[in-house]
């Protein structure tokens, strides 16, 4: 099934809603953008993913989903993270490698996320993961689900084919969301799955498959709060294709020598955080100014927590950055 945007997504959500999902996509676009300011100046170490365009497919899924449902990440997870509602504080001090009381480093089970309620930096692995969780809640019969968000270059992996097989036969409560960015770590998704319409796979798996705008947050709510309510009441589960895109290589150390990126000028016309904008905007759900009053908010959030952690790490003599 190809779902169409419709006027019926846009009257199902409510305006504390809309402000919700355009401060939340801000969020974790200034949490990406900042990040990727503060490596650059070799402010952080290691391996950085980058999500920056991907924000509808997230948020609007994860926006969907009720209190007690799990949410299994890939390794892009801060932005899926921020959208379950992290403390950017905590989620920055992490990053930067700093113990706080928000996160410890030598604690198995950091504060910053309660494990179980999101299990985050999992590639591929992550569907396992997914399935296994959704396989204890029909054990316990408890009235959640499973959200699994992984990317398109899963499909070429085993691990999806068992997970979807498994979570048919024996129908677990659980929603797949694959963020169809077009392209994975290393390569164009064409040069690994020959499969251009990525949610007809779910019929192979006799599960709903649902194809849906990953650049229309409202669309992508709409759409997982269907297959989620679905799930909960013992339907089974349903695989989400979101198409979005990722204004950068999947991450700095991608050499994306395969990546013309000739495409991005295009999908950079669809943004999904000025696109929602001018859209609340038309509608005069939401002014202008205050639209601008939340941006400067999530400015000072994302400002305030890289001086959370900076204090940390210059306070800090030796338990800081190492990897």
């Amino acid at each position: 099934m190809n779902r169409q945007n419709d006027q019926d997504d846009t009257q199902m959500i409510e305006e504390g809603e809309c402000l919700a999902l355009y401060r939340r996509m801000k969020l974790v676009r200034s949490f990406d953008d900042k990040a990727d300011e503060i490596f650059r100046m070799g402010r952080l170490a290691g391996h950085r993913q980058i999500y920056a365009g991907e924000e509808a497919a997230c948020v609007g899924a994860i926006h969907a989903l009720a209190r007690g449902d799990i949410v299994v990440s890939t390794y892009h997870e801060y932005g899926h993270r921020l959208a379950r509602g992290a403390d950017p504080r905590a989620a920055m001090a992490e990053l930067m490698g700093v113990e706080s009381e928000l996160v410890s480093r030598t604690d198995s089970a950091p504060a910053i996320e309660d494990r179980t309620l999101f299990i985050g930096a999992n590639g591929a692995s992550g569907l396992a993961i997914a399935g296994g969780l959704a396989l204890a809640l029909n054990y316990k019969s408890e009235p959640a689900m499973v959200c699994c968000i992984f990317g398109d270059e899963a499909l070429a992996q085993g691990a999806f084919h068992q997970a979807l097989n498994l979570a048919s036969i024996s129908n677990l409560p659980i929603v797949f969301i694959c963020e169809n960015n077009f392209y994975g770590m290393g390569t164009f998704i064409d040069n690994t799955v020959c499969q251009e319409e990525l949610y007809r796979v779910a019929d192979m798996y006799k599960m709903p498959g649902v194809r849906v705008d990953g650049m229309d947050v409202i669309a992508v709510y709409a759409a997982t709060i269907d297959t989620a309510r679905r799930a909960r009441e013992g339907d089974g589960p349903s695989l989400i294709e979101a198409v979005t895109y990722r204004y950068r290589s999947s991450a700095f150390s991608d050499a994306a020598d395969y990546d013309t990126r000739r495409e991005e000028p295009i999908w950079r016309e669809r943004d999904p955080i000025l696109n929602l904008r001018a859209r609340l905007i038309a509608e005069n759900a939401l002014a202008e100014p205050e639209l601008d009053r939340i941006d400067r908010e999530v400015g000072a959030a994302i400002d305030d927590a890289v001086k959370f952690a900076q204090a940390i790490l210059e306070g800090s003599k030796s338990d800081t950055v190492k990897n």
